[in-house]
């Protein structure tokens, strides 16, 4: 019996990336866009099927993915207890905003 799960996907493909390989998939996976290089879609995926993993393995089996290029799938816990991100490729890396807050300075007396 199919099964459906929502997701969130976030991607940075850089200059030259795979990009019509990745708009075609989410079109025809009706997602919507939720800002910049943010989609939200519905997955069906069959009952015992992890649909995790399906997810992932269809999305690295038709992009052609690089060095730098990063997906990250956001998803609810199988009980709907609390959120989970993960990298289905890539990895984090240094945030752009690091140095413009303003942090109070913690003096050891």
């Amino acid at each position: 019996m199919a099964k459906m799960k929502t997701y969130w996907l976030s991607y940075d493909l850089g200059v030259g990336g795979d990009y019509e390989s990745l708009y075609s998939w989410l079109d025809n996976h009706k997602a919507k866009p939720c800002g910049d290089s943010v989609a939200y879609f519905k997955y069906q995926y069959e009952e015992g099927e992890n649909p995790d993993e399906k997810l992932k393995n269809e999305l690295l089996d038709c992009l052609d993915l690089k060095g730098g290029n990063k997906l990250y799938l956001i998803r609810r816990k199988e009980d709907g207890s609390s959120i989970l991100g993960s990298f289905i490729y890539g990895t984090r890396s240094a945030a752009p905003w690091v140095g413009y807050g303003s942090h109070d300075t913690i003096v050891d007396e």
